[in-house]
């Protein structure tokens, strides 16, 4: 099965940027959906952005499209979550999860990391 492993989370300046990570060991699959969600406090998980595997297509929550990129690094097996312009409303827990469907349906994915906190300071 393998794991996922997000770092890369910490505490910033709303304005400021992070770069989250997230080490997929195990198999990898060319038609696997990488994605990223998070749980702001006392909220409900939602979805951040994906990618496929071996593809450009991306997606992006509304919330974060300007502001977020989502890349990743084959050779690395890593997924990568640029976030730049933070708010304070991007404060959360972020997840990394892997799937096998495009979807930003959490229910899709079958693979999760445990989460790296993000904090923005207002």
């Amino acid at each position: 099965q393998g794991q996922l492993i997000e770092s890369g989370g910490g505490s910033v300046q709303a304005g400021g940027s992070l770069r989250l990570s997230c080490a997929a060991s195990g198999r990898i699959y060319s038609s696997s959906v990488m994605a990223w969600f998070r749980q702001p406090p006392g909220k409900a998980r939602e979805f951040v952005a994906l990618t496929r595997w071996h593809s450009s297509s991306t997606l992006y929550a509304d919330s974060v499209k300007g502001r977020f990129t989502i890349s990743r690094d084959n050779a690395k097996n890593t997924v990568y979550l640029q976030m730049n312009s933070l708010k304070a409303e991007d404060t959360a827990v972020y997840y990394c999860a892997k799937g096998s469907n495009y979807s930003s349906n959490q229910a899709e994915y079958t693979q999760w990391g445990k989460g790296t906190q993000v904090t923005v300071a207002s």
